[in-house]
């Protein structure tokens, strides 16, 4: 297990990383633009035009998630600096078990789901993002 002062230098050196222009622009297609309803749509992603934004996104929250398992980081420090990984797991969550089965990796964000789906009320919360996502994409812009 790593101290509180080697938890929180990785925190913040894992809140450098997400101030990377490439990686703040594919965060924000990320939140903003991807959406998905089907598997059809995580494929998409995966294999279209914005495949970086999107394996940049779903790679580092579950290198980050992995980091907290493995006792690198302090779990309850990470869970108090950090609500990202659940709004990236809420978006794919619906789909993982038949993305995983049509990319034939049976482990794909096993970590981010693992953590994630550790919190307490994790499937509520999940549940209830995914709905502020759908209204927030239904939403006419200002």
């Amino acid at each position: 297990m790593s101290s509180p002062y080697e938890s929180a230098t990785l925190l913040i050196r894992l809140y450098e990383l997400r101030r990377d222009p490439t990686m703040r622009e594919a965060r924000i297609w990320f939140a903003r633009s991807f959406n998905p309803d089907t598997v059809d749509d995580v494929m998409q992603a995966m294999q279209g035009p914005n495949s970086a934004h999107f394996r940049m996104v779903t790679s580092y929250w579950d290198m980050a998630s992995s980091f907290v398992l493995n006792g690198a980081i302090d779990a309850t420090m990470f869970a108090d600096a950090n609500a990202e990984q659940h709004v990236v797991f809420a978006k794919v969550e619906p789909f993982i078990a038949d993305f995983r089965s049509r990319i034939g990796n049976p482990k794909y964000l096993a970590s981010l789901e693992k953590l994630v789906m550790s919190a307490p009320g994790a499937a509520e919360r999940m549940a209830s993002l995914r709905e502020r996502f759908r209204a927030m994409a239904a939403a006419p812009a200002r």
